[in-house]
């Protein structure tokens, strides 16, 4: 539910966001923390939806989508604390993966040869 907003309009709502705050972005190695912490919830989430664990009957239901959306707030802010341009930084993968990883997948157009 973003509205169709660019990578760049979500980097800028976030920094309008933490500017209003004295204490800012953390620091890397703080902001690397969070971005761990939220990744190991987004993983709990996935293990009690998909995996061998169910959840207690004490622990509240959150959503994969919540916890990817916490992620991607962290990332955000990293991102937004070190001046990169996530849109520029996906720009930057997708060509190496259009290059360097060009043929190590089999693409689904391509019919089997046996």
């Amino acid at each position: 539910m973003t509205n169709g907003k660019s990578m760049k309009e979500l980097q800028e709502e976030v920094d309008t966001y933490i500017s209003q705050f004295k204490e800012g972005y953390f620091s890397p190695l703080a902001m690397l923390a969070r971005l761990t912490e939220e990744l190991g919830e987004l993983a709990r989430e996935v293990n009690h939806y998909y995996g061998e664990k169910p959840k207690k009957s004490t622990e509240t239901e959150k959503a994969i989508e919540e916890e990817l959306g916490d992620l991607l707030f962290v990332m955000i802010c990293f991102a937004n604390s070190l001046n990169i341009d996530l849109e520029e930084a996906h720009d930057f993968v997708m060509n190496k993966f259009n290059t360097r990883d060009k043929n190590r997948w089999t693409r689904i157009d391509q019919e089997s040869v046996e």
